[in-house]
């Protein structure tokens, strides 16, 4: 959910060159967020006006075109987070507004309020025919059980009696039992947060018979610079966050850079690149770390 200020000003410096709205919707299309709701919040300071949330909305659609999303494929929604208009029911403020429709698969979805927007989102299917691939989110500490590192699932299923590696560190074991809230499950599906002993945050369980992960060497990254002082080339090595490992990773060679809204190739081994720019650059981890092909598993890529 895109949460745009309505206020006077607000918004212009939202969507302005280095504005965090812009940045917003830059990074979520980024990261691979494909269906996104626009809210106008703040509408009770524009005295509910309907030429403002038209203005805001056309505003809008513009640069989110630009940034990659279809503005037909998104509901607007005009609201009051202060006084709660249209988040939960129907605005009596704004009789202008009629309600928001979108394009969806297979026809079109209408509502009034934010609470129908979200209702509108379809599910996305959860990759449970995957190999597993779970990584480690934190540990904690508990008395009378000891050191247990929970982890969320990303693909695949877990099951007791599943032989597991954790890569990059190799460690195998049996799962004995697979537990949430304090309840045996039979197994744990993407989505589910489970827990285990002895290892660490950024390791990736995966069953040790089936496309096992591990250690990556290098791998080559799509990178977008959305905000960066100066120029960016090889030898820069900046902290890298992919899944749950937070590890410096190294500038080994740009590739190419590319167009980041189409993906085509400008320019071969370019020297440098800097903010606004995107790039393909092989990055080297600088310590062991499991990352895998966005294709393959994209929550680990």
């Amino acid at each position: 959910i895109l949460i745009i200020a309505g206020g006077t000003g607000e918004f212009e410096a939202g969507i302005s060159k280095d504005g965090q709205t812009r940045e917003h919707a830059l990074l979520a299309f980024t990261l691979g967020v494909r269906q996104l709701i626009v809210a106008v919040n703040k509408m009770d300071t524009t005295k509910w006006s309907e030429d403002r949330f038209n203005e805001i909305v056309k505003e809008t659609s513009t640069f989110i075109k630009k940034v990659g999303y279809n503005p037909k494929a998104v509901a607007f929604v005009p609201i009051s987070g202060w006084h709660g208009d249209n988040m939960l029911e129907e605005s009596p403020n704004m009789p202008w507004y009629k309600g928001w429709t979108k394009e969806v698969k297979g026809g079109a979805a209408k509502g009034k309020t934010l609470l129908d927007a979200i209702d509108a989102i379809e599910p996305p299917t959860r990759p449970s025919d995957k190999p597993l691939r779970l990584p480690l989110q934190d540990v904690y500490k508990i008395g009378g059980i000891g050191t247990v590192p929970v982890g969320r699932v990303e693909t695949g299923v877990i099951k007791a009696g599943m032989v597991v590696t954790f890569a990059p560190s190799n460690v195998t074991t049996e799962v004995k039992s697979v537990e949430m809230h304090h309840e045996q499950l039979e197994q744990g599906l993407p989505g589910d947060n489970v827990g285990f002993n002895d290892i660490r945050r950024g390791n990736v369980a995966s069953d040790s018979k089936n496309d096992p992960a591990k250690e990556a060497a290098s791998f080559n990254a799509q990178v977008i610079i959305l905000n960066h002082p100066g120029q960016i080339g090889p030898g820069y090595a900046p902290v890298l966050d992919c899944h749950t490992a937070h590890i410096a990773c190294k500038f080994a060679e740009l590739i190419e850079k590319i167009d980041r809204r189409s993906g085509k190739s400008l320019e071969q081994a370019p020297k440098f690149v800097k903010s606004g720019d995107a790039c393909i650059a092989k990055l080297v981890p600088s310590k062991p770390m499991c990352v895998e092909s966005y294709n393959e598993y994209p929550p680990l890529g």
